[in-house]
């Protein structure tokens, strides 16, 4: 079947913010790497915290 496009941004996406949630920290960031020499960096703020 092949790895889903997205999915491991999804994931770590989610992970990320229920970890937040979780811990009661304020920022969390994630990166991934999208092919081709590219990649993405993702800062999350929990409001909550």
């Amino acid at each position: 079947l092949g790895h889903p496009l997205a999915a491991t941004g999804v994931r770590l996406t989610i992970t990320l913010a229920r970890e937040l949630a979780r811990s009661g920290k304020r920022y969390g960031i994630s990166s991934a790497c999208v092919g081709g020499g590219q990649g993405i960096a993702l800062l999350i703020e929990n409001p909550n915290a």
